[in-house]
């Protein structure tokens, strides 16, 4: 069993658009995070994950996920399953989301792409 305390888990930002809590619990087939989106995330292109999938919560708000031939509306309370190598963007005014990845996420597999 482990425990990541909020003041613990690593802050950061994908774009001003984009925060990001991370709580690494050092596994290598799983992992959590949390994401603050406000506005197009990213701002041009897609992004996409070149290794895991994704599972979202919506813990609160409403938005759409862009994928190349699909949009998917989305809000509160939704789950979200992403797999690996799809391409996809947020458009939001405000989404908090927690997202889990397995294999766990590693900043190398998250790619911007047009």
């Amino acid at each position: 069993m482990k425990i990541i305390k909020y003041v613990e888990a690593e802050k950061g930002a994908n774009s001003d658009k984009c925060k990001t809590l991370e709580y690494s619990f050092g596994d290598n087939d799983i992992d959590l995070g949390v994401a603050i989106i406000m506005g197009r995330y990213p701002e041009e292109g897609y992004c996409m994950n070149t290794e895991s999938k994704e599972l979202i919560y919506v813990i609160e708000g409403e938005g759409e996920l862009n994928f190349e031939n699909k949009v998917i509306p989305f809000s509160k309370d939704d789950a979200i399953l992403i797999d690996k190598n799809e391409k996809y963007y947020w458009d939001t005014n405000y989404c908090k989301v927690s997202m889990s990845c397995t294999p766990a996420w590693k900043p190398e597999q998250h790619k911007l792409v047009e």
